[in-house]
């Protein structure tokens, strides 16, 4: 479900109006998280580290309300949820798309993104999902530590998806320490926003599930 804003009486109207007008109007921000909590705790149930943290950024967009903005048609739109695309490493090198439906038990969704990876694994092609316009785009470099990031981009294609993205995790002073780049159409969110949603991913990374 979702439901269209209003731009003439909307909080943002001036923001959207300049941003939404610039080739390129995404920003990004790289930070660092620390998911020593959330490692141990996959380490102890026997989980998918990667699915868990990503399922916590799933939890924590989902409560930051700029996060499920998208514009369509030149229009604002609200979405109740917003789910993942996320790319899928295969053992050959290459990767193709996944989508993941946003389910707030972790079990739940657990036991349906380890069907989607198997099934992305298992195939070749990018294979990209018709996940529609209620995604968060993920891809994992969990080769590197970056310490900044940007994204091919088609300019003639309207995008208003952010898109996170997680690298290596390296220890330091006993802690699992993890890079996370971020990023976002402005024409729908500020730094702000950004740094809700850190805190809020945060707070989830440091607490089991």
């Amino acid at each position: 479900m979702k439901e269209k804003i209003n731009i003439n009486t909307w909080l943002r109207k001036d923001h959207f109006n300049f941003f939404n007008n610039f080739d390129e109007p995404f920003f990004g921000v790289t930070i660092e998280v620390d998911c020593t909590a959330t490692y141990q705790e996959a380490k102890a149930n026997g989980v998918s580290f990667f699915l868990l943290y990503l399922h916590k950024s799933l939890i924590a967009a989902n409560q930051i309300e700029n996060f499920k903005y998208r514009i369509i048609n030149g229009e604002v739109w609200k979405y109740d949820i917003v789910n993942a695309a996320a790319t899928i490493n295969r053992p050959d090198g290459t990767f193709g798309f996944g989508y993941f439906d946003y389910l707030n038990n972790f079990i739940d969704f657990n036991a349906g993104a380890t069907q989607e990876i198997e099934k992305v694994k298992t195939t070749s092609g990018l294979i990209p999902s018709s996940s529609g316009e209620n995604v968060i785009h993920y891809s994992a470099l969990p080769w590197l530590n970056f310490t900044s990031m940007s994204h091919a981009r088609n300019y003639s294609y309207k995008d208003s998806c952010p898109k996170i993205s997680f690298g290596k995790v390296r220890d330091e002073n006993d802690s699992k320490i993890m890079p996370v780049s971020i990023h976002a159409n402005h024409a729908l969110m500020d730094g702000f926003h950004v740094a809700q949603f850190v805190n809020a991913y945060q707070q989830l990374l440091s607490h089991k599930a």
